[in-house]
């Protein structure tokens, strides 16, 4: 059972992963920001994955 996920706080860790074990879509970019997951925002990820691959993952999680 999955516990419930506040609106207010980021996404906790443990619902994150880098895509070393999966390839890394745009929604999950978008999530590792801590960002609700826009159009704008999914677009924005496509991009950056275009030009950064699975790297841009690391771009904004520790």
């Amino acid at each position: 059972m999955s516990e419930p996920i506040d609106d207010e706080s980021p996404t906790p860790d443990h619902l994150l992963h880098t895509g070393a074990e999966n390839p890394v879509d745009p929604e999950d970019l978008v999530m590792a920001t801590g960002r609700d997951v826009t159009p704008a925002l999914i677009e924005r990820a496509r991009r950056d994955l275009a030009e950064h691959g699975a790297a841009a993952v690391e771009r904004v999680l520790p």
